[in-house]
């Protein structure tokens, strides 16, 4: 970097005059606590202010009473307003703010933490890691057939090799030393991603605020707007940072990968390892709150689109009828007047020329004999309850059985419910399932699984053959469970 950039990060980059305010501790050990620490994405005002009222008296009873002489909200909206440490915002439907914190100042707490130092730096994994990652980029990139056989046929030998060292009762075991190097990379990663979540939805959040901008002081048509509002969005979706967070998100939201992640963390909780972190038993839940969250920005970026879309047809409609009374007001105004001098100019009038031979020759038409002899009048007496027979699904039954199904999880599979619960009204019943609009409740398909559903009927059993579907808990519902 050259010294004209690192001259104006100092001067206008928020996590740098972070670092230079003399409240400084105030600021990171508060966030620390009550947001990092409780792996929570934003809290209420209230909540916030209460929290930092007492951290306030704690520090002066301790320090001195005139070191933090302001209140806690004049301190939260230097922090939101000033410096932009701190996000401040109004949720949808509430009329009370709430507080989240920046990547940029996450970004400050992990550079503090690294300060501290660490009596133990693991490098083993790093380079096993190194490996892993080259391995990916060269192998998954190559287009021959022949190499890629080679380098699965190399790793299928190896497993092999130990899969028979493992029959003969040669069981290599990770030693003290090798289990804190890998779990001390694993903690730093997992914690590393939930910050980048937070960046990407500053991004997406900072296209959001651009296209408002751009929406409310457009000037053009239209047409040209909605090609370059679409098109940006296009390039979000389309962009690096798009498709690998659509991959993460695909990725987490499977139902077997959930299971073996919560599996693989139980099962770490089991070892000696000296460095245990709680916080870490449930951080996969954190990275799917965390991906919702991005998600329902991009959301609000479709539902500012169609209000300007519905603002616009408004305004133009209103538009409409404004022009149409000034013309009748107009003509009114000539239809008073003796001797109006109305002139109207028209385009020359010419002949249309057409020849014989365009014409179309005469096609006689087909005609086609009906054979009516054989109608004849129906039966009087017939079985007419199959016209008047209807299936009844009782939704609200379905979301008490999926609410079973759930219990204190946060998801669980549609063939899950099924199976505890058996199809009664066979496609109807299922297709009710797929379509439940509950509140707590929310259907996510998965399009790289597949799974099948099968109910019994008089004649056999039906199967039907679609994407996974799961049932998770809405954000609305977990909050109301966690208050």
């Amino acid at each position: 970097m050259h010294y004209d950039d690192i001259e104006q990060l100092r001067e206008r980059h928020p996590a740098w005059s972070l670092l230079r305010a003399s409240n400084a501790a105030l600021v990171l050990s508060f966030v620390s606590r009550v947001f990092i620490q409780r792996n929570v994405g934003d809290l209420a005002a209230s909540e916030v202010i209460s929290e930092l009222d007492d951290e306030l008296y704690a520090l002066n009873e301790r320090l001195g009473g005139d070191r933090f002489p302001r209140p806690a909200q004049a301190y939260l909206d230097e922090w939101t307003s000033e410096h932009g440490w701190l996000r401040k915002f109004y949720p949808p439907g509430s009329d009370e703010p709430r507080y989240d914190i920046t990547p940029v100042l996450e970004k400050c707490l992990l550079w503090v933490e690294e300060l501290k130092g660490r009596d133990f730096v693991g490098t083993e994994s790093r380079l096993n890691t190194i490996f892993d990652l080259l391995r990916q980029m060269v192998f998954g990139a190559d287009e021959d057939p022949d190499r890629r056989l080679a380098e699965l046929r190399r790793r299928r030998d190896e497993i092999d090799a130990e899969m028979a060292r493992v029959e003969r009762g040669e069981v290599t075991v990770l030693d003290s030393a090798s289990l804190r190097d890998r779990y001390q990379q694993f903690s730093q990663t997992a914690r590393e991603l939930l910050s980048d979540f937070r960046e990407v939805e500053e991004n997406f959040r900072r296209l959001d605020r651009d296209l408002r901008q751009q929406i409310a002081g457009w000037t053009g048509t239209k047409g040209a707007l909605l090609d370059d509002v679409l098109g940006s969005r296009h390039s979000i979706a389309e962009s690096d940072q798009g498709r690998s967070f659509q991959a993460f998100y695909d990725f987490l939201l499977s139902h077997e990968r959930q299971e073996e992640l919560t599996d693989l963390l139980n099962r770490l909780r089991t070892l000696d390892i000296t460095e245990h972190d709680e916080r870490l038993s449930r951080v996969h839940y954190d990275w799917i709150e965390a991906s919702e969250r991005t998600q329902s920005t991009v959301r609000l970026l479709s539902e500012q689109l169609r209000r300007f879309l519905d603002d616009q047809v408004w305004l133009e409609n209103r538009r409409v009828f404004e022009l149409l009374r000034t013309i009748e007001g107009k003509a009114l105004q000539l239809r008073r007047e003796k001797d109006p001098s109305v002139t109207m100019e028209m385009d020359d009038a010419r002949v249309s020329v057409h020849l014989p031979m365009e014409r179309p020759l005469y096609r006689r038409p087909c005609t086609v004999p009906l054979d009516s002899a054989r109608a004849g009048p129906g039966a009087e007496d017939f079985d007419a309850s199959a016209l008047v027979s209807q299936t009844y699904v009782d939704r609200e039954e379905l979301a008490r059985r999926v609410f079973a199904g759930l219990g204190p999880r946060t998801q669980v599979g549609l063939r899950d419910v099924v199976a505890s619960a058996p199809l009664q009204h066979g496609l109807a019943e299922l297709i009710a399932y797929l379509s439940l609009d509950e509140p707590g409740i929310a259907v996510v398909f998965d399009g790289a699984q597949r799974e099948q559903i099968a109910w019994s009927v008089d004649d056999g059993e039906r199967l039907v053959d679609m994407p996974r579907a799961t049932f998770t808990r809405s954000r609305a519902d977990s909050a109301t469970e966690g208050s």
